[in-house]
């Protein structure tokens, strides 16, 4: 094979090319022209359908606030200048794209006072589980950051800004807002300034593409640090778009569904990866996102455990369903790095509230069946409830084992020997 045909593409993308397309782009987002977007809003859209644009609107406007907030830590992190100078053009894009929401807000919809602090209290609200969840995360992330400028740290926190929050949530509902607007030839100012906001997103994610793509050369050990974050927001990441009451009308009042917005997502992410040199299903450890099939069928499951409270926001009792239950069992299995197993075994779900499962570890493979079986290498007994919350991350396991409400029996040196198998709390 030629050394041209084993050549990463990224190789061909410098930093300074991306600096210069930042030259070459810029547009004031202090001189859009709202005007023919107030009358539009008030002639053109339904009561509901404004109801639901601030919803959607809301979730980009608080993100590009946070985001200009949390990039320092990543500019010092940056081991080239090069790669500083294009960070802070981010940032300054990022002030820019708040800049922009804030306006719309205030002159459109009649959000706030004007200053941004008061358009941001006006749209909280509005903020998702999910999405509180995931920009949380970028808070502790960019404070991780500053204390260990680490390699895999840096890639850990490319992971969930680049990749998870502008390619995978950002970029997906840009599309979505976007191609509902010019199929209706509407808002032409809010319009413009989103297909700007979209042309700086997609340079900022193809320089966190390549980013990763240098840090994974540099540390074998980038691989893992992106592993334990995908696998850590991941399940956070598709709550986010959630709608109100999961009333789908906020969705598909603009022409999409939700599972259509999730596998837009899963797409974009398992190709930004794969670019990276990454491989979403072939990251190092138990696998990041344990639910099977085709991105659209990842969508509908994830959809459905979602609805059926097995992840997400705790909004009552998690169903209980037998179908409901399998899925949710598969997919923890799934979730397990069988290979990791010291030796075959079966652990025993011994649920007080809902039927028994139990899932059957062997080298290279699981399965997930209702029902006990004779002599399980571990035992689990707790409440359906309990064990639901430890796999939305809602509950810590170890404080479960402290107060007595999960009883472990059985081989706990198997346990140990095979905790390489297991998620990481």
């Amino acid at each position: 094979m030629t050394a041209t045909a084993t050549q990463n593409p990224l190789d061909r993308i410098s930093y300074g090319d991306l600096y210069r397309r930042w030259e070459q782009g810029h547009w004031r987002a202090t001189e859009i022209d709202f005007a023919r977007d107030r009358e539009q809003w008030q002639a053109d859209f339904s009561d509901f359908e404004r109801k639901a644009a601030v919803w959607n609107y809301a979730l980009f406007f608080w993100g590009e606030d946070a985001v200009t907030d949390g990039l320092s830590p990543y500019i010092d992190a940056a081991p080239l200048e090069e790669q500083k100078y294009f960070l802070a053009t981010q940032q300054v894009d990022e002030a820019r794209h708040a800049v922009f929401f804030n306006r719309f807000m205030h002159e459109v919809v009649g959000i706030g006072d004007g200053r941004v602090a008061s358009g941001l209290e006006g749209i909280r609200p509005q903020l998702t589980w999910g999405f509180e969840q995931v920009f949380g995360r970028l808070e502790t992330v960019c404070a991780e950051l500053r204390r260990d400028p680490s390699a895999p740290r840096l890639a850990a926190a490319v992971a969930l800004y680049h990749l998870v929050i502008e390619a995978t949530l950002a970029q997906t509902g840009q599309h979505f807002i976007t191609s509902y607007l010019q199929g209706r030839d509407l808002l032409p100012g809010f319009r413009a300034g989103m297909e700007n906001v979209e042309a700086d997103e997609q340079r900022h994610i193809g320089f966190g593409v390549k980013l990763l793509s240098d840090l994974r050369e540099a540390d074998p050990e980038v691989p893992h640090a992106v592993a334990d974050m995908l696998r850590e927001v991941l399940p956070w990441a598709i709550g986010v778009i959630v709608p109100p009451g999961w009333d789908e009308r906020y969705l598909t009042a603009f022409g999409s569904t939700f599972e259509d917005l999730v596998e837009v997502g899963v797409n974009s992410i398992m190709t930004k990866l794969r670019s990276a040199g990454m491989p979403l299903d072939e990251l190092p450890g138990p696998p990041v996102f344990p639910v099977l099939g085709d991105p659209r069928e990842r969508a509908e499951r994830a959809k459905r455990l979602l609805r059926c409270g097995y992840i997400g926001e705790k909004t009552g009792p998690p169903s209980t369903d037998p179908d409901d239950m399998r899925l949710l069992f598969e997919t923890v299995a799934t979730g397990l790095d069988s290979a990791a197993a010291a030796e075959p075994g079966v652990i025993q779900w011994e649920l007080t509230d809902a039927e028994p499962w139990h899932i059957a570890v062997a080298n290279g493979s699981t399965q997930a069946r209702p029902g006990r079986v004779e002599d399980p290498r571990l035992s689990l007994r707790t409440r359906f409830e309990d064990f639901v919350d430890v796999v939305g991350k809602r509950k810590d396991p170890r404080r479960l084992l402290a107060t007595g409400r999960l009883r472990p029996r059985g081989d706990l040196r198997w346990v140990w020997r095979s905790r390489q198998m297991f998620p990481p709390l």
